[in-house]
């Protein structure tokens, strides 16, 4: 047997999911899971580098701190489980998203986390950086979970779609068996403005089981504003990150509405959310969703993700056998074993790349 490991940390910077795992015939046998949360500074010096805010001197650091933390979250697992370091394959590394600008001249994605430093302290060869060379081939370079998804939840019987509600919000489609083809992309903004806001108006990281914006109503001509952004109206494929959907973002769509409530205002991003989902979901008549991510854990954005999407029944990826939680951190431990076997890592009808392509760099143990 040949475990993986897999690390993730996403556009929330809440901390990393720590994975070790096995597949053996498509099935995923976990021997240890852990959360790592970022100290408090590390988190605001993160959150400042996604702003721009970050000097070379200050991204260097910040690579080499959370390259340590992305080690030291390995090692936990590794420790937990009992298995020899000689048995496992690889650690895949999604490292720190930075910067996400997929379009333009130049396009790039930035995530740090230094794997050297990762492959030093593990004594595990480290695969990341796997985003740029989907890029290179004229790929968006996310999302980068569909072939995972394919592989582990498509079905003979019905259709299914897959919703990760992180940060950003994104979709898989996975047609039943031999009636079409899987693709995604993302719709927008999941927790990533739902976490702003709560935090700029409460001071808490994130609005705790959806109270604040139970506690709202949704205000339509802010919701019609917000909607005016061309991201959601353009067509796949497609990604995004925080440097679009921010704080100032919100705010700056605000200022026609100084009087609103924050709760007012929180229900409105929680509907935004929800209804930039439903409106670019593909058309059928009879489906299964299934979601991931931390929003999978808002009751009320569930709530009102299924209303908006009935008929279609809506449910967690704990009902197919895996945590909401760990989907991302174990698809990145499946995605280091495609790129140690040689295997493409993307699907290009989802990305745009023009073809498909192993992902990431091997830092050797």
């Amino acid at each position: 047997m040949t475990a993986w490991i897999g690390l993730m940390s996403g556009t929330s910077m809440d901390g990393i999911d720590a994975v070790l795992v096995s597949f053996e015939t498509n099935t995923i046998e976990f021997h240890a899971r852990h959360t790592l949360a970022y100290p408090a500074e590390l988190r605001a010096r993160l959150e400042l580098a996604a702003q721009n805010h970050a000097t070379p001197d200050e991204l260097g650091e910040l690579d080499t701190l959370t390259g340590q933390l992305f080690a030291k979250a390995a090692n936990t697992v590794i420790q937990q489980s009992g298995i020899p370091v000689e048995a496992i394959g690889a650690v895949g590394s999604h490292g720190q998203t930075i910067r996400h600008q997929p379009s333009g001249s130049a396009p790039f994605s930035l995530q740090i986390a230094n794997p050297s430093i990762i492959a030093e302290h593990t004594g595990v060869a480290t695969v990341a950086d796997f985003r740029r060379r989907d890029m290179a081939a004229g790929g968006q370079g996310a999302p980068l979970m569909p072939l995972f998804h394919q592989s582990f939840f498509s079905s003979v019987e019905e259709d299914r779609c897959i919703i990760n509600l992180g940060g950003i919000a994104n979709i898989t489609w996975l047609p039943k068996a031999g009636t079409g083809s899987v693709y995604g992309f993302d719709t927008g903004p999941a927790n990533a403005l739902l976490d702003a806001w709560c935090a700029d108006q409460t001071g808490r990281h994130f609005d705790c089981d959806g109270r604040l914006a139970e506690e709202g109503i949704v205000n339509e001509a802010l919701l019609g504003e917000l909607f005016t952004d061309a991201f959601f109206a353009s067509p796949a494929p497609k990604s995004t990150g925080k440097e679009r959907f921010n704080l100032g973002w919100i705010k700056t769509r605000l200022q026609r509405y100084p009087d609103l409530l924050a709760s007012d205002v929180q229900r409105t991003l929680l509907q935004l959310t929800v209804l930039s989902i439903a409106r670019q979901m593909p058309q059928s008549t009879a489906f299964k969703v299934y979601v991931c991510g931390g929003g999978a854990l808002n009751p009320v954005l569930m709530r009102e993700l299924a209303r908006a999407l009935s008929p279609a029944a809506v449910c967690s990826t704990e009902e197919l056998g895996l945590d909401p939680q760990w989907v991302e951190p174990v698809g990145f431990a499946w995605l280091a074993r495609r790129t140690v076997l040689g295997l493409s890592g993307n699907l290009p009808e989802v990305t745009g790349a023009s073809g498909p392509r192993v992902l990431g760099a091997i830092y050797p143990a």
